[in-house]
């Protein structure tokens, strides 16, 4: 996968050199480019911004700048700042490498040659668990980081043409810019492609995964600070440890966001567990 950035701050860009992400641009997995906006900025200010039509607050970023540059990275015309890794990792082999279990990608999302041209932004589609997983099949990806008030809107029409385009939103907030977003998104795209995390086992009791939040998780010692972890889980029995993860799973999920709940299939064993929980 190939992954291209453009933005006003190159630097923000740095922790996708770091930890398992710096790992797979490593092991060829993953191609990092970041492009500095400004580069294709014409006065002599090099300037991105301007005063939005009708008046308010804040600038807008200006076509004039934006078009050009998403015109040349989809075209390939333009390398940016291609990310090493932070430090070489340790060559040492997973534990589910070790059981020789077969990486597995997620579904393919959609098939199109045009690359996918994400662009965060409050007022786009909440990001999900299931958009990671269809996106982590793709080739190339190109994000688009605003600030101020935004992008022109134009710019996303006109993107149209050569990406398929999708405004996303990773919460009901406002950020200073889309870096931070991008960073979010990478994230939890880039370790759903096989390999990075050892296996597709590795996350697929993720919190989401589901539609269910995860329940807790435990590691030695078996007593800390006089809090023991649950006998179940060192019963030996796979069946009944499973039963107790998604027991967990259920009454936190009723507990945190009871409204995931409305879209997950429930058994009667799960409806009891929701029952006798409240």
């Amino acid at each position: 996968m190939r992954l291209d950035v453009v933005t006003i701050f190159p630097e923000y860009l740095d922790p996708l050199r770091h930890a398992l992400l710096g790992k797979a641009i490593e092991q060829g997995i993953l191609t990092v480019g970041v492009h500095d906006l400004r580069g294709w900025a014409t006065d002599v200010h090099k300037s991105v911004d301007d005063s939005p039509y009708g008046g308010g607050p804040g600038m807008v970023m200006k076509p004039e700048v934006w078009g050009p540059a998403l015109d040349d990275v989809a075209a390939g015309t333009t390398e940016g700042q291609v990310l090493e890794s932070s430090l070489p990792h340790l060559d040492k082999p997973r534990h589910d490498d070790v059981e020789g279990v077969t990486a597995r990608a997620y579904d393919a999302g959609e098939d199109s040659d045009l690359p996918l041209l994400i662009v965060p932004t409050p007022a786009g589609k909440p990001f999900t668990q299931a958009d990671a997983q269809a996106w982590s099949n793709e080739e190339h990806i190109v994000f688009a980081c605003g600030r101020y008030e935004g992008i022109d809107q134009r710019v996303v029409d006109d993107a149209a043409q050569r990406y398929r385009v999708r405004e996303v939103s990773i919460g009901d907030y406002v950020l200073i810019g889309g870096e931070v977003a991008v960073l979010v998104i990478a994230e939890a795209i880039v370790r759903l492609i096989p390999g990075v995390l050892g296996n597709r086992r590795s996350h697929e009791e993720d919190s989401f995964s589901d539609g269910l939040l995860e329940g807790p998780s435990y590691t030695k010692p078996r007593v800390w600070r006089g809090l023991e972890v649950p006998p179940v889980l060192f019963s030996g029995n796979h069946a009944l440890v499973d039963r107790w993860r998604r027991d967990q799973a259920l009454l936190r999920t009723q507990a945190v966001r009871p409204e995931l709940l409305n879209h997950v299939a429930l058994t009667p064993q799960d409806q009891a567990v929701l029952d006798s929980g409240r």
